[in-house]
């Protein structure tokens, strides 16, 4: 296990603590998480920019276009 000494503004220490404590976890386990909460969503990010960069826009539209568009939606998709 490493360790990692961090500055913080004491507004964000103040409400790391507070959140911490409605959580009922210890501080470090409150930044542990959101740490390892913020490093999952970049790797996720990444991957899907990843593989949009190797998408084919023209054949996802064909795709698209090839959809009947006279089914009414299914119950719960309706928009508005």
């Amino acid at each position: 296990m490493s360790q990692f000494s961090l500055r913080l503004p004491d507004s964000v220490m103040e409400e790391a603590k507070r959140l911490a404590e409605d959580d009922q976890v210890s501080l470090n386990q409150f930044f542990l998480a959101a740490i390892s909460e913020k490093l999952g969503e970049l790797k996720t990010r990444k991957f899907f920019q990843q593989r949009a960069a190797g998408a084919d826009v023209q054949e996802a539209l064909n795709i698209l276009d090839s959809l009947p568009m006279n089914e009414a939606p299914v119950k719960g998709d309706e928009i508005g």
